[in-house]
């Protein structure tokens, strides 16, 4: 395998797949903080058009009557931690690609010091 070639040439080889997956990973949750964000702001928009004493109703399973003011208090903390999170996010996420891309500048020199060993990675055959 690939990995096997690798682990004696490149010190800590995993940190490469290990670095790709969190990164995948890193994405997911940034589009779920989107998501997340979006529902958020576009609720706080519909509930600050709504007079003060109008009845609203949180979904929790079941549908509990909970004061407008209550659901404004809720939607903007939501907001406001969904940014939070996504600005950390991208700062995980810058960090993670500086990381990719450190690891695929030694894999590239490491290629291009050994010749052989770039054969040999292209004449494998993924199973």
């Amino acid at each position: 395998s690939l990995a096997y070639i690798l682990v004696p040439k490149i010190p800590r080889p995993i940190t490469f797949i290990t670095t790709v997956f969190f990164f995948h990973q890193l994405q997911t949750q940034m589009r779920s903080k989107e998501s997340e964000k979006k529902r958020a702001y576009l609720t706080l928009e519909e509930l600050i058009q709504l007079p003060d004493d109008t009845n609203t109703y949180k979904a929790i399973g079941l549908f509990i009557l909970e004061p407008r003011s209550l659901m404004v208090n809720e939607q903007e903390k939501k907001l406001n931690d969904s940014e939070t999170a996504i600005s950390s996010m991208q700062t995980s996420k810058e960090y993670l690609e500086k990381q990719l891309g450190e690891v695929e500048n030694n894999v590239r020199e490491l290629l291009q010091q050994d010749p052989g060993l770039a054969r040999q990675i292209l004449s494998m055959t993924v199973q």
